[in-house]
């Protein structure tokens, strides 16, 4: 039967190249990415699992995962996401589903004895009208921006579902905040895609078709950090190795554009030559979302793919996802 009583309290668990890790959500951006950087490092024992033959809605098939396979370090890095308009228009399954999701996982952790977690947040969690940059303190002090607060609001849960585990029976359970990233496996779906995706895509087919101008959401004037997923995943090893506190961490380069700064740099890159346009009818977001990285910093770790080498990674990730299809 699962268990109940605390696991180990020790200081920390090292996690070691022959450590039984599981990357839920493995196919997505973030999973896919960890997946890589932890193969590249050499690390042997690694446990996946498809959303065929693990439905991460269901308890009872995750705790049968956990009994069977033992995991000794799980990346909770599984989630329902999606941009502006997927968030807008299905708030009941950007909440329910990522509850749902993120509950069993972490649930599942502790009744196995999993000797540590990381859980993966989202830089949403923050307050609308934070103070920039914005700090892990921010938590909870005003309201959320309401085109994506049901996804902030499951994150939210899942932050505090970790930290009184920790509370309560000790177990050894991390929380990160990434800001936006982009990278492979991202998600090119006009419908459900975050900005840097969608723009890749939009201007790409814009070039394609000739066409003289593209619509843009919004006013342009938004900003917005951007991080490469392949430094998401550094950071995360990062932290497994070397943290170990109930406290969340900002994951960011500490660096913002405007959504049209963005724009631009994408259109030169892909060779758009027609005029940008703004549908000003069309809801902007959050004005701006800085996030404060002076505690993972101090921790000794600092992104190293820079922005303009990262977005060209990131269209040449593209034209891949593309090529892929087409095969």
């Amino acid at each position: 039967m699962a268990r109940t009583s605390a696991p180990d309290r020790r200081e920390n668990f090292l996690v070691e190249h022959s450590t039984r890790i599981y990357i839920a959500g493995h196919r997505g951006m973030v999973g896919s990415a960890c997946l890589r950087l932890l193969q590249a490092r050499g690390f042997t024992n690694l446990l996946t699992a498809t959303r065929q033959e693990l439905d991460l809605t269901q308890a009872a098939a995750v705790e049968a995962f956990y009994a069977k396979h033992q995991p000794e370090v799980v990346i909770v890095a599984a989630a329902k996401v999606g941009g502006i308009l997927a968030n807008s228009q299905q708030p009941v399954e950007f909440l329910t589903e990522n509850l749902t999701i993120q509950n069993n996982l972490i649930t599942a952790a502790h009744h196995h004895g999993v000797k540590k977690l990381l859980f993966l947040g989202s830089s949403c969690i923050y307050p609308k009208l934070a103070s920039q940059p914005i700090s892990e303190t921010s938590l909870l002090t005003g309201p959320l921006e309401p085109t994506n607060d049901a996804y902030a609001l499951a994150k939210i849960c899942g932050i505090r579902l970790c930290q009184a585990y920790r509370q309560e029976y000790g177990d050894h359970y991390i929380s990160v905040m990434p800001t936006n990233l982009y990278g492979p496996g991202d998600n090119y779906d006009l419908q459900t895609s975050h900005v840097m995706a969608a723009l890749l895509r939009r201007f790409h087919e814009a070039k394609e078709q000739n066409q003289a101008t593209i619509s843009l959401w919004g006013s342009g004037t938004p900003r917005r950090e951007f991080l490469h997923v392949d430094d998401l995943a550094e950071a995360c090893l990062f932290l497994l190795e070397r943290y170990d506190s109930g406290e969340i961490v900002n994951i960011g380069c500490g660096e913002d554009i405007t959504i049209a700064e963005l724009a631009q740099k994408i259109s030169a890159l892909v060779g758009f030559t027609g005029e940008i346009l703004w549908d000003r009818t069309k809801p902007d977001g959050t004005l701006r979302k800085l996030l404060d990285i002076s505690r993972l910093k101090n921790l000794g770790w600092s992104p190293r793919i820079s922005f303009d080498e990262g977005l060209k990674l990131a269209y040449q990730a593209f034209l891949q996802s593309r090529e892929q299809v087409i095969l």
